[in-house]
């Protein structure tokens, strides 16, 4: 299982995140403008696909099937929207927050998307 472990220890890392406090997190008017907040989660999400997706491709002797990453994509989307809820109901100061599932939601598409290009390519150089 040690090829899990950096996809378990970022998703600790990103709990963390998504559950702290929002009375802790700055607020600075330049970052609102950029949409920081969104591009944030697109990259925790994006981030525990990849993570995930390479432990099994590890795992696997070098073999991903596409299957594994539409799961990893869902898995870590309702993954954002539960984060959204624990956020709501548990987290002071935080809420919830539709663009934020939807940033979440992009950024496991955008993870999985790349995996599937590089993986893609890379299974092609391999039979030519």
């Amino acid at each position: 299982m040690r090829f899990f472990l950096p996809v378990f220890c970022w998703f600790i890392v990103c709990t963390v995140l998504f559950t702290w406090p929002g009375s802790s997190l700055p607020k600075t008017s330049w970052l609102d403008k950029i949409w920081f907040d969104k591009w944030v989660h697109i990259g925790l999400i994006a981030s525990l696909v990849l993570l995930g997706a390479w432990g099994f491709y590890r795992y696997r002797n070098r073999q991903l099937a596409l299957r594994t990453i539409i799961s990893l994509v869902v898995a870590f989307s309702l993954y954002g929207l539960a984060m959204e809820y624990v956020q709501l109901y548990f987290v002071k100061n935080r809420s919830f927050d539709n663009g934020d599932v939807l940033a979440d939601v992009m950024g496991a598409i955008a993870g999985g998307w790349f995996v599937w290009w590089k993986w893609s390519r890379n299974s092609k150089g391999e039979q030519g």
